[in-house]
């Protein structure tokens, strides 16, 4: 970070649209919140109009600094239009807990949810589109990227990289029991919270591998978390 750069503000820029108005504490503006949420996650959700029609579209990403790259075929015509500049809304939802209550109107979901406003732009710096390549297998594998091959100059130019600043959003998350009424405590009705997390099975490896090829650490003894995009 260049000398006297403060760096980003501490939260998201809340705005009339980014204002939480019920459950409002639930929510928040703490912007590492965002990163973390943004880290753990391997699908982002992007929305956008084209036209007049809305498009919702799951794409890999990954969050460098305060920036959020997001990537796709060179020909899609979709992505081309977020790099126009088109406004974009991003959403990222990690389901923690399924919530059974007493009450059918109680039931409901622990989560964390990130929402994110702003309009994107075309990244056509190579070392910045290697590097935006790199950080995104390592958020898929934290060390993908030092063992893949980087791509050519013909991959690149078949890859779209766009970029959007995370700035203005909100967080919003619920955790712990149900909350039921108090009629409902004594109805001998099960009630709690069922947890849910991305469990990995083991490595399949390529049929095409060489014969005694070892699995790598972070393939043999996968697990998603948080923190595995550079900061």
């Amino acid at each position: 970070m260049p000398d006297g750069d403060p760096g980003p503000a501490p939260t998201l820029d809340q705005t009339e649209r980014t204002t939480l108005r019920r459950k409002r504490e639930r929510g928040s503006y703490d912007r590492p919140a965002a990163w973390a949420v943004l880290d753990e996650a391997l699908v982002a959700h992007v929305g956008f109009v084209v036209d007049g029609t809305p498009h919702v579209l799951p794409m890999a990403h990954v969050r460098i600094g305060d920036t959020l790259y997001l990537h796709g075929a060179a020909g899609n015509a979709m992505l081309r239009e977020l790099a126009a500049g088109t406004p974009v809304c991003v959403t990222v939802t990690l389901v923690d807990g399924i919530v059974l209550a007493r009450a059918a109107a109680h039931h409901s979901l622990n989560y964390r949810s990130l929402v994110l406003y702003g309009a994107a732009t075309r990244v056509d710096d190579p070392d910045e589109i290697d590097a935006a390549s790199a950080a995104l297998l390592d958020h898929m594998a934290p060390g993908r990227a030092g063992d893949a091959r980087p791509p050519t100059e013909a991959e690149r130019r078949r890859t779209l990289f766009v970029r959007v600043p995370i700035g203005e959003g909100s967080l919003k998350a619920r955790t712990g029991a149900p909350v039921d009424d108090e009629e409902d405590l004594g109805t001998g009705i099960w009630a709690g919270v069922i947890p849910l997390s991305v469990a990995a099975g083991d490595a399949e490896p390529d049929p095409a591998l060489a014969p005694g090829t070892p699995v790598p650490a972070y393939a043999a003894a996968y697990a998603r978390r948080g923190g595995a995009s550079p900061s």
